[in-house]
């Protein structure tokens, strides 16, 4: 879905084919965009999109900003670390407890009941292909959000905590066949 904010801010709704992380509650990552996909608005971002405008943040000491579903009057953390890599746009940063929505997507995230991201940015360069979709070349990007409805349906977002736990119910059950394989040498 493409909105546009009363500031000219082009916003994209997007999912991920891979799970976006939670860990600790709070530290999240995940790819923000995936490069030469097409999203449900008919835009496609290329590689090296992003590019000159995270130099160009670093550069300048700043950083994308962690919103709430779009909303600049709601940060809920920082954006650690974003780079381009072959994939897409990946992103890890923490979600604050010290503030009141920051909690609460925490809470959704780990429940399942939130699984997207959304970047909010503007298009500095774009083409059309044959086929009738915008070839982003160049965006500026300003924030990457938590959202409840992102723009590629079939990708899915999971939590590390989930498979932490099984991974712990795992751990215990192969203890409890130890402890009963050295009973049975002790015989």
């Amino acid at each position: 879905m493409l909105e546009f904010s009363p500031s000219g801010l082009e916003v994209k709704f997007c999912r991920f084919d891979e799970a976006l992380t939670v860990s600790d509650g709070h530290v999240i990552e995940g790819y923000a965009s995936l490069f030469d996909a097409c999203d449900q608005g008919g835009d496609v971002v290329q590689k090296g999109a992003y590019a000159r405008s995270l130099k160009g943040l670093a550069t300048q000491g700043r950083r994308v900003k962690m919103l709430w579903q779009h909303d600049p009057a709601q940060p809920i953390g920082v954006w650690d670390e974003l780079h381009e890599d072959g994939r897409g746009l990946w992103v890890k940063g923490r979600i604050l407890d010290a503030v009141e929505k920051g909690r609460e997507a925490a809470a959704l995230i780990g429940a399942g009941a939130i699984d997207g991201l959304s970047i909010g940015y503007r298009t500095i360069r774009a083409s059309k292909s044959d086929k009738g979709q915008r070839l982003l070349s160049e965006v500026d990007l300003w924030e990457v959000s938590l959202v409840t409805f992102p723009m590629l349906p079939q990708a899915r977002v999971g939590t590390r905590q989930a498979n932490e736990a099984k991974g712990d119910v795992l751990h215990e059950l192969a203890t409890v066949f130890q402890d009963a394989r050295r009973k049975l040498a002790a015989r």
